[in-house]
C-alpha cells in the first residue's frame, strides 16, 4: 500500500482539532451544544408533570350553605381543582368553558342537603350535584371525574345523619366520548406551523446572506421592512394550506370536528402564522448560516411542544414554567384552536391571547426591523 493512501492518525487528529476549534468560534452552535440537554432536563425533569392538580375550576352554588361550603373547601383540599369563579346561572358558567377560562364547574342544586340526606338514609340514588368539565381535554376531564364520589370531612352535618360521602354525575361538554384524538389534532397544528414558519422564513433570510445576494440587496432602495415582508407573505399561504390539510385530514381519519366559525379559524391562524414568522425573522437577524437558524429553530421548538399545553396539561406545570409557556406563541394558539374548533368560541371572546399576539407581532417587527437595519449598514 502507497504512503499516499495509507492512515495517517496525525492527519485525522490535525482535522479534529481544526472542528473543535471552529466549534468553538461559532458561538452559536456552542451554545446550542450546551443549551439542548440542558433545555431538556429541566422541562423532563421539573415543568412536565402527569399528575394533574389546580385544575381551574368554577362554581354554580345554589344551595349556598354550609354543607355545601364544606363540600366546596373538601374539594379545593384536594388539589385536584382551584375554583377560581362563582356564577350566577348556568349560562355563565358554560360561557366560561366554551372560551377556556375553566375547565369543570361544581353546580350544587338549591335541595343539595336534601339529596345528600335522602341518599344517605339510602331512599334515593340520585348524585347530589353534577360536575361538567371541558371534555375537549380528556385529560382535565378524566381528573375531574376522579372526584365522582367525595369523602366528606364533616360526616355528621345534616340533621345527624352519617353522610359520609357525596357522589356527582359527570357531564362531558364538547367530547362526551373522551377522544384523545380530539384533543390532539387541532394542537398539532400549532406545533407544525411553529415549526415550518420560523425555520423557513429564518433560513430564507439567512440563505440570502449566504448566496451573497444580501449585498445586491444593499444596493437596491428596498427596504428593510418590505424585504421582510415580501419574504414571509408567500408562507402565510403555506401555512394556511397546512392548516387545511391537518383539520380535512383529521375529520375524514379520527374524526375530529371541522370549524363552524370558519373566519375565527382564519383571524387567530393568521394571527399565529405572523406571530411565527416574526419570530423567525427576528432568528435571522443573529443567525449567520442556515445551520444556525435550524438550530436555534429545534430549541424554541422543544418547549413550544412540551409546554404549550399540547402534550401535557398546563395546569399541572409548576408557576415558573407556566411563566415561561405564556411567552411562547404556540401556547396561546393552542388555546385559541382548541376553543374555536371544538368548543365553537368566537375569536373575539379570547381577548387574551389574541392581543398577547398582537402585541408580540409588533414588537418582533420592530426587533428584527433595527436589528436588520443595522446589519444593512
Amino acid at each position: 500500500m502507497s504512503n499516499a493512501i495509507r492512515f495517517s492518525a496525525a492527519r485525522a487528529i490535525a482535522i479534529m482539532i481544526k472542528e473543535l476549534r471552529q466549534l468553538a468560534r461559532d458561538r452559536i452552535t456552542f451554545a446550542m451544544i450546551v443549551m439542548i440537554p440542558f433545555a431538556q432536563l429541566m422541562l423532563f425533569g421539573y415543568a412536565i408533570n402527569t399528575d394533574v392538580r389546580h385544575v381551574p375550576a368554577g362554581l354554580l352554588d345554589f344551595a349556598a350553605t354550609s354543607q355545601s361550603r364544606t363540600l366546596v373547601q373538601d374539594l379545593e383540599a384536594s388539589q385536584v381543582v382551584q375554583f377560581i369563579r362563582r356564577f350566577d346561572d348556568l349560562k355563565q358558567a358554560e360561557a366560561a368553558i366554551t372560551n377556556g377560562e375553566v375547565a369543570a364547574v361544581l353546580y350544587l342544586p338549591a335541595d343539595f342537603e336534601r339529596r345528600l340526606l335522602t341518599r344517605e338514609l339510602q331512599l334515593s340514588t340520585a348524585p347530589i350535584g353534577q360536575w361538567i368539565t371541558d371534555g375537549s381535554d380528556p385529560v382535565l376531564s378524566g381528573a375531574v371525574s376522579g372526584l365522582r364520589q367525595m369523602p366528606l370531612s364533616d360526616p355528621r352535618a345534616v340533621q345527624g345523619v352519617d353522610t359520609s360521602s357525596a357522589v356527582f354525575e359527570i357531564v362531558n361538554y364538547f367530547n362526551p366520548e373522551k377522544r384523545s384524538a380530539v384533543n390532539i389534532v387541532p394542537g398539532l397544528i400549532a406545533v407544525i406551523l411553529t415549526m415550518t414558519m420560523i425555520l423557513f422564513t429564518s433560513a430564507a433570510i439567512v440563505r440570502e446572506r449566504e448566496q451573497g445576494n444580501m449585498e445586491f440587496l444593499i444596493t437596491t432602495p428596498i427596504r428593510p421592512i418590505e424585504l421582510m415582508l415580501g419574504k414571509i407573505v408567500p408562507y402565510i399561504l403555506v401555512g394556511l394550506l397546512q392548516m387545511g390539510i391537518i383539520l380535512t385530514l383529521g375529520n375524514r381519519l379520527f374524526a375530529v370536528p371541522l370549524p363552524v366559525d370558519l373566519f375565527s379559524l382564519l383571524v387567530i391562524t393568521l394571527l399565529f402564522i405572523l406571530a411565527s414568522l416574526t419570530l423567525g425573522l427576528v432568528i435571522s437577524t443573529q443567525a449567520q448560516t442556515q445551520l444556525q437558524a435550524m438550530q436555534m429553530t429545534i430549541f424554541i421548538l422543544l418547549p413550544s411542544i412540551l409546554l404549550s399545553g399540547f402534550m401535557f396539561p398546563f395546569s399541572a406545570m409548576p408557576e415558573p414554567a407556566q411563566w415561561i409557556s405564556e411567552l411562547l406563541p404556540a401556547t396561546h394558539y393552542v388555546r385559541m384552536i382548541r376553543a374555536v374548533v371544538l368548543r365553537e368560541a368566537h375569536w373575539s371572546d379570547l381577548h387574551f391571547d389574541v392581543g398577547y399576539l398582537l402585541g408580540f407581532i409588533a414588537v418582533g417587527m420592530t426587533i428584527a426591523t433595527l436589528r436588520f437595519k443595522k446589519r444593512l449598514d
